[in-house]
């Protein structure tokens, strides 16, 4: 990135703020990994992240409300109730694995046990990596920023940009 173009006072216009807004906190992201791993009903979330009631309540009634997660009757008994990840909610998971690979990068300097594998020939994920869109891969060095209106219009005699 030559430099940085992007007005960082425009906080409405900018996705990561209101991204944060909604999952932006510690157990957020603990309750979204739960569930990618199969976890469904409040007693399991309780027991295995060790979270506190009234937090756990909080934090999957605000993923209910921005659509994240679902809320359904379990099929085994109607009393009680399931969380399940939405499409939204999946959509999540790229940047969870993102950030899990730079915690075992940056911080714990292991791969995580057990190790996330494509299921086809078992082998581990690669690394979440920025692509072109072209499907190259992509250095810090080769991002910019660009006006949404200015995408993919080029000056015929120069090449530039508008």
């Amino acid at each position: 990135m030559a430099r940085l173009h992007e007005d960082l006072r425009q906080i409405v216009e900018c996705g990561l703020p209101s991204a944060l807004e909604v999952i932006g906190e510690r157990w957020s992201f603990l309750i979204l990994r739960a569930c990618f791993n199969g976890l469904r009903h409040f007693e399991d979330f309780q027991s295995q992240l060790g979270i506190a009631r009234n937090i756990l309540s909080n934090r999957l009634q605000r993923l209910v409300e921005h659509g994240i997660l679902k809320r359904e009757p379990c099929p085994a008994d109607r009393r009680k109730v399931e969380y399940r990840l939405t499409e939204k909610g999946i959509d999540l998971l790229p940047a969870l694995i993102a950030l899990r690979q730079w915690g075992e990068k940056h911080r714990t300097g292991v791969p995580s046990n057990p190790v996330i594998v494509d299921a086809r020939d078992r082998m581990p994920i690669a690394r979440v990596r920025l692509h072109a869109h072209d499907g190259r891969p992509l250095a810090y060095e080769e991002l910019d920023w660009e006006e949404a209106e200015n995408i993919g219009k080029k000056d015929a005699a120069n090449g530039e940009c508008c």
